[in-house]
C-alpha cells in the first residue's frame, strides 16, 4: 500500500494544476481584451503606459482593479484625455463591475457586447463623442445601478429593454440626439424629465411633449392651494 501513495496524491495535484491553468487563461483573456482597448485608443498623456500585454495578468496595470482571484472588476479611465473607439472585446471582462470612461473624447458606437457584462454595476460613458444607437443589449445588465450616457451624440430610440433593469437607480440620457417615445414603465417610472432633457425629438408624458399621431397629453391637474392653518390667537374660546 505504501508504494501506491502517489495514486492518492495524483488527482489532487491535477485538480490544483487545472485550477491554476483556468485562472491563468481567464487573466490572459482579460489582458487581451484590455490590450485591444489600448490599441484602439489614442493616449496623449500616456495613462495606459503600464498596460503591458506580456505580463501574466492586468492586475498590476494602472487604472485597473482586480479581485482576490485576479479577475478585473474595475476600469477607471475617466477624464484621461483619451480618444479613439471602444472594442467588442470588452464584453469578455466577465467579472467587471465598474466601467468608467467619462469625460474623454471617445467616439464611434457603444459596443453591443457590453450587454454580456453580467456583473456590471456602473456604466459611465458621459461627456464623450459616442454616436449611433443605445444598444438594446444593455437591458441584459440585471445588476446595473448607474447608467450615464449623457452629453454624447447618440441617436435613435431609447430601447424598451432598459426598463427591465429593475435595480437601476441613476439614469442620465440627457443632451444627446435621441428620438421617439420615452418609456414610462418598469424602472423608468421613477425617473424625472431631467434624465432626458436636451433631446428635442423625444416625446411622451415623461418629457411633456405629444408624440406624432398620438392623442394629446392630458392636462395637468388643477392647482389646489393648501388651506391656510387656523391662527390659534384668533380663538376666542366661544
Amino acid at each position: 500500500m505504501q508504494g501506491y501513495w502517489w495514486l492518492l496524491v495524483l488527482p489532487v495535484f491535477w485538480l490544483l494544476l487545472l485550477s491554476c491553468c483556468l485562472t491563468l487563461v481567464t487573466a490572459n483573456s482579460e489582458g487581451d481584451a484590455l490590450h485591444a482597448l489600448r490599441q484602439a485608443l489614442i493616449d496623449p498623456k500616456y495613462v495606459l503606459q503600464s498596460w503591458d500585454p506580456t505580463l501574466v495578468n492586468p492586475c498590476t496595470w494602472f487604472h485597473v482593479t482586480c479581485d482576490a482571484e485576479n479577475n478585473v472588476i474595475r476600469v477607471d479611465l475617466g477624464n484621461a484625455s483619451l480618444s479613439g473607439t471602444l472594442v467588442p472585446q470588452l464584453g469578455n471582462l466577465s467579472s467587471l463591475q465598474y466601467l468608467e470612461l467619462y469625460s474623454n473624447n471617445i467616439s464611434g458606437s457603444i459596443p453591443s457586447e457590453l450587454g454580456a457584462l453580467s456583473q456590471l454595476v456602473s456604466l459611465d460613458l458621459y461627456v464623450n463623442d459616442f454616436t449611433g444607437d443605445i444598444p438594446s443589449t444593455l437591458g441584459q445588465l440585471a445588476n446595473l445601478r448607474y447608467l450615464r450616457l449623457n452629453n454624447n451624440s447618440l441617436t435613435g430610440a431609447i430601447p424598451l429593454q432598459l426598463t427591465s433593469i429593475l435595480g437601476l437607480q441613476v439614469l442620465d440620457l440627457s443632451f444627446n440626439n435621441l428620438s421617439g417615445y420615452v418609456p414610462t414603465n418598469g424602472s423608468f417610472s421613477q425617473f424625472t424629465p431631467i434624465s432626458f432633457q436636451g433631446n428635442s425629438n423625444l416625446c411622451g408624458p415623461k418629457v411633456d411633449k405629444q408624440c406624432p399621431g398620438e392623442p394629446p397629453l392630458p392636462p395637468p391637474p388643477p392647482y389646489q392651494p393648501s388651506p391656510c392653518p387656523s391662527d390659534p390667537s384668533n380663538n376666542d374660546g366661544s
